[in-house]
């Protein structure tokens, strides 16, 4: 049992860790943020609300100039003051931008957010019981190792995530005919709307997939639908 408390204990850290993130995070959400209310994009949210038999899809403009979106712990949808601005620019249309909502529609639906929580504490009890087995072998460098796999890995369960959402956006879309075009138009444009540098980063390091594979992946779903649809 003493063996197993190090580990125990950092599970119980991660949660705690967790929660006090998530606490933080919707004050600030809270704080900085106000309802969407343009006309144009309201209409594609009613929309996808009609798509999915809900009575409305609420979306929060948060007050900060990053391009993102994000699906909050508690389900709610933010788009930021800087991706709305590109919108009101013309540089992104609102088809696009309802793209962006059905994702993080998507993180909400598929339940990442509790998901999340889950791994954020197994990987820090991960971490820490590959930390005691591999210091022992390799003493120095031990712990360091087992910072960079559990990295990995937590960069490989958040690029599923992504992929989902985007599978979970690209079935509502079409449902609400608004199709999976606007998708793949707005990540064509992704990098150059965030002047992100393409391969700044190792993709399987990444917590996002590569671009174009999330396009290769929604080209192959669009393909596989309209094959199965009746002639």
């Amino acid at each position: 049992m003493l063996k197993l408390t190090p580990i125990l204990l950092a599970l119980l850290y991660g949660l705690v860790m967790y929660r006090f993130s998530v606490w933080r995070t919707s004050r600030e959400l809270d704080a900085q943020s106000t309802e969407l209310a343009d006309p144009m994009l309201r209409q594609m949210c009613d929309q996808m609300a009609a798509a999915l038999d809900l009575p409305r899809i609420k979306v929060h403009i948060y007050e900060i100039d990053p391009i993102n979106g994000l699906a909050a712990p508690d389900g709610r949808i933010f788009i930021t003051r800087g991706f709305y601005n590109k919108f009101r620019q013309g540089a992104v249309s609102a088809d696009e931008m309802a793209s962006v909502i059905a994702h993080e529609l998507g993180h909400v639906a598929l339940g990442h957010s509790r998901r999340r929580m889950i791994d954020f504490s197994g990987q820090n009890a991960l971490r820490t019981a590959l930390a005691l087995v591999l210091s022992r072998f390799i003493p120095g460098v031990g712990v360091w190792i087992a910072n960079v796999l559990t990295r990995l890995l937590a960069a490989r369960l958040s690029r599923n995530d992504e992929y989902e959402a985007d599978a979970y956006a690209a079935a509502l879309l079409t449902k609400a005919g608004i199709g999976v075009t606007p998708q793949i138009t707005l990540f064509e444009k992704l990098e150059s709307l965030t002047q992100a540098r393409k391969g700044a980063a190792p993709a399987w390091l990444m917590s996002h997939p590569k671009t174009d594979d999330r396009i290769a992946a929604l080209r192959k779903l669009e393909s596989r639908w309209q094959i199965s649809e009746p002639s």
